[in-house]
């Protein structure tokens, strides 16, 4: 027995509000979650995921830094000099010998000149000498040989070797430097040649070695012509 107006006895569909069910959303009503943002492009990343374009580190290792910058408690940045530290090789700056180190290494290199000139007096009065205790040609050869032996010794002492190294066998002694008073380098054989003939002037009456004592750089004369320093 049909109930009466009922819409599949009169061939038509029912009405689609009568199939919707209690809970379910009407027709025309947004579905749940539907219109919502998503996450798209640009968009911040969740807590505890890696930005775009980021590596996520293997659980348990700490993420690397980019190269060149300095971490929580970490080392110095590369290529960069510690507080307080000196240039490889260049003595602190306003560390001066003392004058009475300079006079040291000064006498030094004098004494270290000396022995050749001795070998040669001696050989000159064994065998270059004559009855009338004069010397003869073989004589006076050895003297000069031996006066041109101390000069060498002078040249390769306090022109070659303390213009390369920055120490004569004197300074070497004495722990001191011949240094260039800007560059804080050595100076060179050629300037350490003209710097011994600027020490002309601090013979005289020996006025540029005696105000040395009380400059506060401790310079002579030549040293400050040459701009040079002598520092420990």
């Amino acid at each position: 027995m049909s109930t009466p107006n009922n819409p599949w006895d009169q061939g038509q569909p029912p009405d689609r509000r009568d199939q919707e069910g209690q809970g379910q959303p009407g027709y025309g009503q947004p579905q749940q979650g539907y219109g919502q943002p998503q996450q798209g492009y640009g968009d911040q990343p969740q807590q505890g995921q890696q930005g775009y374009g980021g590596q996520q580190p293997p659980y348990g290792q700490q993420p690397q830094q980019p190269y060149g910058q300095q971490g929580y408690g970490g080392q110095q940045q590369y290529g960069q000099q510690g507080y307080g530290q000196q240039g490889y090789g260049q003595p602190a700056s306003g560390n001066f010998a003392s004058w009475g180190s300079r006079v040291g290494s000064y006498l030094l290199d004098s004494l270290v000149t000396v022995p050749p000139y001795i070998v040669a007096v001696v050989l000159a009065l064994v065998i270059g000498r004559n009855d009338n205790d004069t010397f003869n040609g073989i004589g006076v050869l050895l003297l000069l040989l031996g006066a041109l032996a101390s000069l060498a010794v002078w040249i390769w002492n306090r022109w070659i070797r303390a213009g390369k190294t920055g120490q004569s066998l004197g300074k070497k002694w004495m722990g001191s430097y011949l240094l260039n008073e800007q560059t804080r380098q050595p100076i060179g054989a050629g300037n350490a040649f003209v710097r011994d003939l600027c020490h002309i002037l601090d013979g005289i009456c020996y006025i540029g070695y005696i105000l040395a004592a009380f400059d506060k750089k401790v310079q002579t004369f030549a040293d400050k012509i040459m701009k040079t320093v002598v520092v420990k």
